[in-house]
């Protein structure tokens, strides 16, 4: 087999593959097995049939069809491979030649990922955030302590904001109730933004046994339409915090006195915040990546995608919503086109432990074994996106290496120290 590969535009290509007839023969033998099981031929069985049989019935053309269509995927992909092509979206095939016992060719049009000219990561400097725990800060962690250990109590008030209220729900449309729109004996607490829309301000000011119908968009319904929905206050509970004490250290941490339980939270929040900030430099990264490479998106996948989203909202006319969407699939491949250039341009290659750590770390933020989880990517046919990603993560890790980064001080940081160690990871995990 040859092939050539012709430069279209910056995403898109044509290969040209000239295939010898030898190439074809396993092919065109498959197809008179196929085909011999398709037909009925008086006195022959099904599978059996002579190909001079099959020849006279259905014609040496068909046949030729039949290998060529069974042909063409393996052929196309030999010949992006041998060219480095690495295709996006469905191709277009046209058959320039065919010339029965001596050879076919043809031409493959597809989109493909832009070759991207890619900077001296050594060169590049980002800036993240200092590293700083605020008297704030500390006593948002200490608050949120409190607030596990803290016991509610039944009050006769009105309810403001960071109340607790025990309620009941009815939702209804056009007056009629809604299937599964009623609940009851709900503990909530206001403020919190949690569950409906305009909940919390209907609630503020009620008090126990009265109700108030508010109208707001529910599950279910289609962008500008809505529902009302009426809450009735049951109860009214205050929520009585522990003082801040060396008891309160003892009772909600293994520390003798406030002042060690402050110092371990200063010391987590330091960490987090460290960590934080590799995150932030991976961010910046890509973004700057961005901003600095010429980047050009192939317009029918963009057009598909947006389409395809569109149409299962129903709202393909909806001309706001699809610049929103058109945005954001154009953002995603921008990002995806700029990560598997690197992955190319470094050689990334992902081994089975690292997918396997990382399909493990994915299972449990579904909520789910890994057994389950890796059965379910596997039928949806994701393991090759999953591949993917853990390429894209492991390369901008790699190059992020070589990049300069520097706080808002001035102080250099080194990501390094702050990738999880084993017990870290495992500790974080289990959480």
């Amino acid at each position: 087999m040859k092939s050539a590969v012709e430069q279209l535009s910056p995403t898109r290509v044509k290969l040209s593959i000239d295939v010898t007839f030898d190439e074809l023969k396993p092919h065109i033998a498959t197809a008179y097995q196929t085909l011999s099981q398709r037909i009925n031929i008086p006195g022959f069985r099904k599978g059996k049939v002579p190909t001079a049989m099959i020849d006279q019935r259905v014609g040496r053309g068909a046949v030729l069809d039949e290998a060529i269509n069974a042909a063409l995927p393996t052929f196309y992909s030999e010949a992006a491979k041998e060219n480095d092509v690495l295709v996006i979206g469905r191709p277009t095939v046209d058959i320039k030649e065919l010339k029965d016992n001596e050879s076919l060719s043809f031409t493959v049009e597809v989109d493909v990922r832009p070759d991207l000219k890619l900077p001296n990561f050594s060169q590049l400097e980002i800036k993240v955030d200092d590293v700083a725990v605020s008297d704030k800060d500390l006593e948002e962690q200490i608050d949120a302590l409190r607030a596990r250990f803290g016991t509610l109590s039944t009050v006769e008030k009105k309810v403001e904001s960071g109340d607790f209220v025990t309620l009941d729900l009815a939702a209804t449309a056009d007056g009629k109730e809604l299937e599964g729109g009623t609940a009851n004996d709900i503990s909530y607490e206001v403020g919190s933004a949690r569950m409906i829309d305009g909940l919390d301000e209907a609630l503020v000011g009620l008090s126990a046994n009265e109700s108030k119908e508010f109208s707001t968009q529910l599950v279910g319904m289609a962008d500008g339409e809505k529902g009302n929905v009426k809450v009735t206050v049951k109860a009214v509970k205050h929520r009585d915090l522990p003082p801040v004490d060396d008891a309160f250290a003892k009772m909600a941490s293994e520390f003798e006195t406030i002042a060690e339980l402050k110092e371990d939270l200063k010391t987590r929040l330091t960490r987090l915040k460290e960590m934080e900030q590799g995150a932030q430099a991976r961010d910046l990264l890509v973004a700057k990546l961005i901003e600095m490479i010429e980047i050009p998106l192939p317009k029918e996948i963009i057009d598909a995608e947006v389409n395809e989203h569109l149409e299962k909202e129903g709202r393909l006319e909806d001309d706001k919503h699809r610049a929103e969407v058109n945005e954001e699939v154009s953002q995603t491949i921008q990002r995806e086109f700029l990560l598997d250039s690197i992955v190319k341009a470094e050689s990334v290659s992902v081994n089975e432990t690292e997918l396997t750590e990382y399909l493990v770390r994915a299972s449990q933020r579904y909520g789910m074994t890994p057994d389950q989880f890796i059965k379910e990517v596997s039928e949806a046919g994701q393991v090759t996106t999953m591949v993917a990603e853990v390429a894209r993560a492991k390369a901008l890790a790699g190059v992020l290496g070589r990049v300069k980064v520097v706080d808002q001080s001035g102080k250099k940081v080194d990501l390094e120290a702050l990738r999880p160690k084993e017990a870290e990871t495992t500790e974080t995990d289990a959480k």
